[in-house]
């Protein structure tokens, strides 16, 4: 089986990360929410397809990184006084989910890749994020989440190759990809991962 490579077309916009240390607070609130969700979606793709047996043990390790990650970022809420709070609607998950396809094998694949470019693009913003933050603490443990998530970037769409030829992999993610940069591109900063 071939090695995906994944690379986003579009680049988060200078100044992204800046803002999101500006904000770092209501930032943190809302990257526990998403390593929670990540968590959760990962035991989703186990049940919904537990008849794909080759993507159940990497994902139940996955679920299990992603709320050990939710557990770390809790740690650091706490720390500076911060409390969860109700989940809100991540605008670009949403719309990169309602472009993938709906009959059941596609819509496999477009989740899977689709599960690829969100935690590639986590990757990206990680690095930036480690990159902007002056405490040492911090930037070691985003330096750390960066590497995770590259990890991460790559294995749902690894996972897809146990089901999907290349050539239909390939071109399908290069889609998926261009439309994920579209959506990024029209969504307003806030503080959040997305």
């Amino acid at each position: 089986m071939a090695k995906v490579t994944l690379d986003l077309t579009w680049k988060s916009e200078p100044g992204w990360a800046r803002y999101i240390v500006d904000n770092f607070d209501a930032f943190l609130v809302d990257h526990a929410n998403a390593e929670r969700k990540a968590s959760a979606l990962a035991m989703s793709f186990v049940m919904k397809y537990s008849d794909r047996l080759e993507i159940i043990p990497p994902l139940i390790d996955l679920a299990l990184e992603e709320l050990e990650h939710f557990q770390q970022v809790y740690d650091q809420m706490v720390k500076r006084g911060l409390r969860l709070e109700p989940d809100t609607k991540d605008v670009y998950v949403n719309e990169l989910t309602a472009v993938c396809r709906t009959n059941p094998t596609d819509r496999f694949l477009d989740r899977m890749l689709a599960a690829s470019i969100i935690e590639s693009r986590g990757a990206e913003r990680f690095r930036l994020i480690s990159e902007e933050l002056e405490d040492e603490e911090l930037k070691k443990f985003y330096r750390e989440l960066w590497a995770c998530e590259a990890k991460h970037g790559n294995l749902f769409a690894q996972l897809a190759l146990n089901y999907f030829p290349e050539d239909e992999l390939y071109p399908r993610l290069q889609e998926l990809i261009e439309q994920e940069g579209k959506i990024l591109s029209g969504l307003p900063w806030r503080p959040s991962l997305h």
